[in-house]
């Protein structure tokens, strides 16, 4: 599988207000990237929330994988740009899904002008180029997909490419990182034993209120009273949690609210739309939801 990387603008990881704009414009022309060209040129926003930078530093500077656990929102993603560009490596993101295959991951021949030429995939990429490969909610794909990483996640550090009969061994600076949420296990979808206890384990959860806040003002700009009841709204949310909500609001759902507010959309109206109907599509707990944004606001 042959992927193209395609950014809007290249601080796309950036907050907000750090976005190009010219002439009073959004830029909307795209650059198309190969995988393994895709630096994170500026540095990104991030809040640590404990040692989970100097955790993935040692992991890489030991070639150690490394795996992210966390509910979805609290920053997982943006930890991983955040490190790719701190270590000045390529990061090559794959989102897993149920149809995908090894030969997705690794690579494939494909007819081409008449011609039969192998092209690889992401996985091989990352390894070629000593990138950051990143496999995010990697408990979506098949058990017998996850199995191709093992051979790089151990001693060996190498990836076997069957159908092109070739063998990659990894450069130092290449580093394997897959991510999953825990509150989504469940028999048919959990972390292989033989696939975790390869990899270096950091564990996320949402920040503390001030750190939230903190990174609410500085993603939408609102000001801090409207960040210090967004997160009181999300906490209200939280505590719902294995009672009608699968999950509660995320940092990621505030910083949408927060973008709205200040956009001049009602804070009870932007709760609405970014908040609660993200949640739930059940009429009694939507109406639950709502009665909470309306009572913080």
């Amino acid at each position: 599988m042959s992927l193209a990387v395609v950014i809007i603008d290249r601080t796309h990881c950036c907050s907000h207000n750090e976005r190009i704009i010219q002439h009073g414009f959004r830029m909307t022309q795209a650059r198309t990237l190969k995988p393994e060209e895709y630096t994170v040129e500026t540095e990104p926003y991030y809040e640590p929330i404990g040692s989970e930078i100097e955790v993935f530093e040692a992991a890489w500077n030991n070639q150690l994988p490394v795996l992210l656990k966390g509910p979805t929102g609290c920053g997982k993603t943006r930890f991983m740009e955040y490190m790719a560009w701190r270590l000045k490596r390529p990061l090559i993101t794959v989102s897993c899904h149920d149809d995908l295959t090894s030969s997705d991951l690794v690579g494939r021949y494909l007819i081409s002008g008449g011609e039969t030429v192998w092209v690889d995939g992401p996985l091989a990429r990352a390894v070629r180029s000593g990138s950051i490969c990143y496999l995010d909610e990697v408990v979506e794909a098949r058990k017998d997909t996850t199995v191709v990483i093992h051979p790089l996640c151990d001693d060996r550090r190498v990836l076997p490419m069957e159908k092109h009969g070739e063998l990659l061994e990894a450069p130092d600076e290449f580093c394997m990182a897959i991510s999953y949420n825990p509150g989504y296990q469940s028999v048919l979808k959990d972390l292989k034993q033989s696939t975790r206890q390869r990899f270096v384990a950091l564990e996320f959860d949402y920040p503390q209120a001030e750190i939230e806040q903190k990174i609410v003002i500085r993603e939408t700009s609102v000001d801090a009273e409207t960040a210090r009841l967004l997160v009181k709204f999300a906490e209200m949310t939280r505590n719902l949690k294995g009672n009608g909500l699968d999950e509660g609001a995320s940092t990621r759902l505030l910083v949408h609210a927060g973008k709205l507010i200040q956009s001049g959309v009602d804070p009870v109206a932007a709760c609405t739309s970014a908040v609660s109907q993200a949640l739930t599509d059940d009429p009694e707990m939507l109406q639950a939801v709502n009665a909470l944004g309306s009572s913080v606001f």
